[in-house]
């Protein structure tokens, strides 16, 4: 079963720990600087770590954007050692619940390093789209909601 829980005084070493492969590291920063960026933002991030089973496995942090006053998934990966085994598709499904079952959000941004088809397919597959915008190497995406509250049973849009 695969679950989020907080980062907290017990589990934010073994988070610090997490690791993506050498040739992914440009395309997400360290839980190192996450946490640090969760600390600065404490009233608008939203740190979890993925657990599957009980084992840490991975990071993703939500965040509200004040200056766009935009909700967004603003850091996310998973640990190399458990990489290719669905453990990202659930996680970002728990991300997106967590923000809807709390904020009941509309829409929800995020971006990705423009070499990084992995993360391009996987929310595209969530029903998030490329907006346009452009800054540097990342490329902006958006997923609006459902009536239901639920982006989550969209048909994937091609890019």
């Amino acid at each position: 079963m695969v679950e989020l829980r907080k980062i907290t005084k017990d589990n934010y070493e073994e988070c610090l720990k997490l690791n993506v492969a050498d040739n992914q590291k440009t395309f997400v920063s360290s839980t190192v600087h996450a946490l640090a960026q969760a600390w600065v933002y404490y009233d608008t991030a939203f740190p979890f770590a993925i657990y599957a089973d009980g084992v840490m496995v991975g990071f993703i942090m939500l965040g509200y954007y004040e200056a766009k006053k935009q909700y967004t998934l603003w850091k996310f990966m998973i640990d190399e050692r458990y990489q290719n085994r669905g453990y990202g598709r659930n996680g970002l499904k728990l991300g997106m619940e967590y923000l809807i079952g709390r904020f009941q959000v509309k829409e929800v941004y995020t971006a990705y390093e423009s070499s990084n088809r992995i993360a391009r397919n996987l929310y595209a597959s969530f029903g998030f789209y490329e907006t346009g915008e452009v800054a540097g190497n990342e490329v902006e995406m958006k997923c609006v909601l459902d009536d239901t509250n639920n982006a989550l049973h969209q048909p994937e849009r091609k890019l």
